[in-house]
């Protein structure tokens, strides 16, 4: 087999990553023959030979057999997919924004060039679960699909809860030891792990959801009295990604959730990432790995690299085959809602409240809510507000539509039935 000559995009973290797994692997015949990088002028142990500040010159040459996009940037990372796929190259990208936010155009392009891009890089690092999607459950329907998506956030909650510390030390923990960016918002607001959710649903389920439609709720508005309420009840919580197949719909989001001691999710510590895979046939898997870092991601984009020496794509049959499913956010989930001052909260908001605690320091509301109510600003972006989801409650209220959706579907059928009758008349 002939030696894969590499464009590289990007040289931070996981492209320094990818460089050292190649240079450490001794069943793959390839090399990196240009890396396009931004700033000239940082320091870098390889020869300046090696790198360029043009994206055309690895683009445009044609002895370049592969590119890989290890960038940052979601808009310039889909400039250089879409212009590689277009000039007949096949593509390997970790950008999990991008690859979220433009699937759907993605794939037809695929289909249009006869070019491949393959991300395993972008979701969950070392965990192969796009590949295990594709091939080992291609034909078996998915009841399920759940579990910790972001590293960062796992480390975090873990410190909170191993050491007994709070929120903010917890951080400042993460990004003293690189867990965590120095503006972590896309982490702890639930972002980063609703971007791998979405390309996980064409994988899954053969559904294209984009990730402004569908809600993630983050950690960053942990207070002490919900870490107190937590312990005392011999509660952790986990930044939880989680869809789920009932009937004819796939109900999907990202939230904070409260797990027990016999949760298998719980004992995945510090930046290790689970998923959890449930199918019509096989009953439940847990897959567990490294979810962020340099080498475990570079890992992964080697492994992606290799399998287009071979000719593989993804061929996204259940996207093909089976796109029948509709996502949907008109369910019912039980929270736990913690806020300091009353007039935070409208309790009318609630279609039942289980169990209300006031006092003037903190109080605490949980009861059933619609997951559509989540995208109001006044529960989405309230730093006054907490949310977190109850373990059984998510279990117990899924699939349950809420009134105003139950009303609906009663005028659609009342609509149904009046025609049926107009006909037979």
């Amino acid at each position: 087999m002939q030696a894969i000559k590499i464009g590289l995009f990007g040289y931070g973290c996981v492209g320094q990553g990818l460089y050292e797994t190649i240079n450490n692997s001794k069943n793959f015949e390839g090399e990196i023959k240009k890396i396009c990088i931004k700033n000239p002028n940082k320091a870098r142990s390889l020869s300046a030979d090696l790198f360029t500040t043009d994206k055309n010159e690895i683009l445009n040459d044609e002895s370049i057999d592969v590119i890989v996009e290890l960038i940052d940037d979601a808009e310039a990372a889909f400039d250089i997919v879409t212009t590689a796929l277009k000039n007949g190259k096949s593509v390997v990208t970790a950008n999990k924004k991008m690859v979220a936010e433009n699937l759907k155009y993605l794939v037809k392009l695929q289909e249009e060039t006869g070019r491949a891009v393959l991300y395993e890089g972008a979701v969950c690092a070392s965990i192969p679960i796009i590949r295990t999607l594709e091939e080992y459950f291609g034909h078996e329907p998915i009841n399920e699909i759940k579990g910790i998506f972001n590293g960062s956030t796992n480390y975090i909650l873990t410190q909170i809860f191993s050491k007994n510390t709070n929120y903010k030390a917890a951080l400042a923990d993460a990004q003293k030891l690189g867990f965590a960016e120095s503006d972590p918002t896309l982490d702890v607001k639930g972002y980063d792990a609703k971007f791998k959710l979405s390309i996980l649903l064409t994988h899954a389920f053969g559904i294209n959801v984009p990730p402004a439609q569908i809600i993630n709720l983050g950690i960053d508005h942990l207070k002490p009295a919900d870490l107190e309420y937590a312990r005392e009840n011999e509660l952790e919580v986990k930044l939880i990604a989680r869809a789920k197949r009932i009937g004819d719909k796939v109900y999907g989001f990202v939230a904070p959730q409260f797990t027990k001691a016999d949760n298998r999710l719980q004992e995945v510590r510090n930046e290790f990432n689970a998923v959890s895979l449930t199918g019509e046939f096989c009953d439940e898997q847990l897959f567990i790995g490294k979810g962020a870092g340099s080498l475990p991601t570079g890992a992964a984009v080697l492994s992606d690299i290799s399998a287009l020496s071979y000719d593989y794509k993804y061929e996204y049959k259940k996207h093909f085959n089976q796109a029948t499913l509709k996502f949907s956010s008109d369910s019912l989930v039980q929270v736990y809602a913690s806020f300091d001052n009353p007039d935070t909260i409208d309790l009318n908001d609630f279609e039942s409240i289980h169990e209300k605690y006031f006092s003037f320091d903190h109080s605490y509301v949980i009861g059933n809510v619609c997951i559509n109510k989540l995208k109001d600003e006044k529960w989405l972006n309230n730093k006054n507000l907490n949310v977190v989801l109850c373990e059984n409650g998510v279990e117990d209220t899924l699939g349950k539509l809420c009134v105003e959706d139950l009303k609906a579907e009663v005028s659609e059928l009342k609509k149904g039935h009046d025609l049926l009758v107009k006909i037979s008349r």
